[in-house]
């Protein structure tokens, strides 16, 4: 989330302060959203301003490149979460649904080299609910039997959208507000 605000404020460094702390206000309770919205959101809410879906892919891909060079590094990967996905990945498909961008996602899982452990990895600007019951339809699952593990209100909404189990992880206020928790991924652990 820290990296994503750098990306943000650079992007948006031409426009005041107080307006830009408003938008990371929205990203930080609405982390699972994409980029797309947040721009769309800092301009029609928070500016009051129009802007094409060109001037949001303009800026979306200046996010991006900062997204590119910064979380592409693998200290920002959580030990324990990858440990369990390395032990786990040939026992329990598992799956990457995300607010980022989808080409980028693609792009830091392969700089990261962790795509072989996912049987898809997919992102925005399709939204989360439709990604995850898409998922659900195209690998035939069954709903009631598939977790979605995700750290903000957008997964547990994207979950409970498409009859799926929502377990929180890496947000405190998650846990806060009564949610099924992972508080260490070596909890999980068979």
């Amino acid at each position: 989330m820290a990296v994503r605000e750098l990306g943000f404020r650079v992007v948006l460094s031409d426009y005041p302060e107080v307006q830009v702390d408003e938008l990371i206000r929205y990203h930080e309770e609405n982390g699972g959203l994409s980029r797309y919205v947040k721009f769309r959101y800092f301009f029609e809410h928070v500016l009051n301003l129009s802007i094409s879906s060109q001037e949001i892919q303009n800026l979306s891909e200046r996010f991006s490149e900062i997204m590119r060079s910064r979380l592409s590094d693998r200290k920002y990967l959580i030990e324990e979460t990858l440990a369990f996905i390395e032990n786990y990945h040939k026992a329990i498909p598992m799956h990457i649904v995300s607010g980022s961008d989808h080409i980028e996602l693609n792009f830091m899982c392969e700089k990261l080299r962790i795509t072989n452990f996912f049987k898809s990895i997919d992102g925005s600007p399709i939204v989360k609910n439709i990604l995850v019951g898409d998922l659900i339809k195209r690998f035939n699952y069954e709903p009631g039997r598939c977790v979605l593990v995700g750290d903000s209100i957008n997964d547990f909404e994207a979950a409970n959208f498409n009859g799926v189990r929502f377990m929180g992880y890496n947000n405190i206020t998650l846990d806060k507000r009564g949610y099924d928790y992972i508080h260490n991924f070596t909890e999980l652990a068979w």
